[in-house]
């Protein structure tokens, strides 16, 4: 039986959380994820989870922490936020490259400086090439589901890397909404009970972790989490085919918004999309042909299946909500653009930049987008490549 809740986005990551009831959770506060672990230690506090909170020191230790604790078998998650993620920099690469599915809930934030604690993804997409998978949400309903799928895919057989799953900072993570949840007792069978086959504390195989990888090795560990990134893709859809089965909620690698017969699209991760809906719902109601490619998984990249979708488009605006200071765009743009060209597609894509440091995007903000993208191709119009939204003059 389905059960309604109004719960902010840390509270219903919390509550998935608490659903599965993971052994270990190390973690340091840090604004706008610091309620998740709050709410995870009340937990333990009223006796309603036994998982083991670590309190440390540092955002470092933290990811330390979980990794020796993922290592030694147990199911293992921390939470952080913006400088917090970039102080567990180093040891990303390492639970990466130890293959150590443990889970990252993940409240965006922007990076300092200057300093901000608003809303940007300068965190995440700084960390898309560590080796570990992402999964985006525009809501707390989907950052709920999000979390719920994350140990079926990180530790299944076939990926065994670590997730993290990402929120928008106080847009989703301390706004309320109202959601559905699943019962306690079809989580916990959704996400069974976590058998590693080899770990620290195994006496009847001992093994290393993070030993010295040589030169004529080194090459083929990044090559083995390379392949485990690509068989995630597969991976990635089949449990979301379970989820819909139980919840009757549908999830893929991106959402098609009003897509299929647009002349015109954007695509972009997060919160953000819900108002870009709301956009294309009033220009659909005017007469323009407009869709939204909404993407949820990040890594792995689904690269081809984004630019099959969006082929048939005569132009598209790709916007990030970070910047890559590679004088053409985000990493979001880059990518996009690098699949639409291996398919030869047609489609005329432009580079946006939005919403960095929390600044507002509004329905008018995605309505000059779009009006941008049929100025330049009904009229000829020569507009900027690159741009940034809403940037005061």
């Amino acid at each position: 039986m389905a059960i309604r809740e109004r719960l902010s986005g840390n509270e219903a990551v919390a509550h998935a959380i608490k659903q599965i009831n993971p052994d270990v959770m190390p973690a340091f506060p840090i604004t706008p994820s610091t309620e998740i672990p709050q709410f995870v230690s009340t937990f333990i506090s009223n006796g309603e989870i036994d998982t083991e909170f670590i309190p440390v020191e540092s955002e470092h230790s933290a990811m330390s922490a979980a990794i020796g604790a993922e290592a030694a078998g147990c199911r293992t998650l921390t939470a952080t936020s913006s400088c917090g993620m970039a102080l567990m920099w180093e040891e990303l690469y390492v639970a990466a490259s130890n293959r150590l599915p443990l889970a990252l809930a993940l409240v965006n934030r922007a990076l300092s400086g200057p300093i901000n604690i608003n809303c940007d993804h300068s965190d995440s997409m700084g960390a898309r090439d560590t080796g570990w998978l992402q999964i985006y949400a525009e809501n707390n309903q989907e950052a709920y589901d999000n979390f719920v799928q994350a140990y079926r895919i990180s530790e299944h057989k076939d990926v065994r890397l670590p997730i993290m799953i990402c929120q928008d900072g106080f847009i989703t993570s301390h706004a309320v909404e109202n959601i559905t949840l699943i019962e306690d007792d079809l989580v916990k069978k959704f996400v069974g009970e976590y058998t590693p086959e080899q770990y620290l504390l195994n006496p009847e195989m001992p093994m290393a972790v993070g030993p010295y990888a040589t030169s004529p090795y080194y090459m083929e560990t990044k090559m083995a989490q390379n392949t485990a990134m690509k068989n995630a893709k597969q991976v990635i859809l089949d449990v979301a085919k379970e989820f819909e089965e139980m919840t009757g909620r549908h999830y893929g690698f991106f959402e098609e918004y009003r897509l299929d017969d647009a002349d015109y699209a954007i695509v972009m991760i997060g919160s953000a999309a819900g108002t870009t809906k709301e956009a294309i719902d009033e220009l659909r109601n005017e007469g323009k042909k407009v869709g939204l490619l909404k993407i949820r998984v990040f890594r792995p990249f689904p690269g081809e299946e984004i630019a099959k979708a969006l082929a048939h488009t005569k132009a598209v605006a790709i916007l990030d909500r970070s910047e890559g200071f590679r004088a053409g765009g985000g990493p979001l743009s880059a990518e996009v653009k690098e699949h639409l060209y291996d398919i030869q597609a047609t489609t005329k894509a432009v580079s946006y930049i939005y919403g960095l440091g929390g600044r507002d995007y509004t329905v008018e903000s995605a309505k000059g987008v779009f009006a941008q993208l049929e100025d330049m191709i009904e009229n000829g119009a020569e507009i900027s490549q690159y741009q940034y939204i809403g940037l005061r003059q």
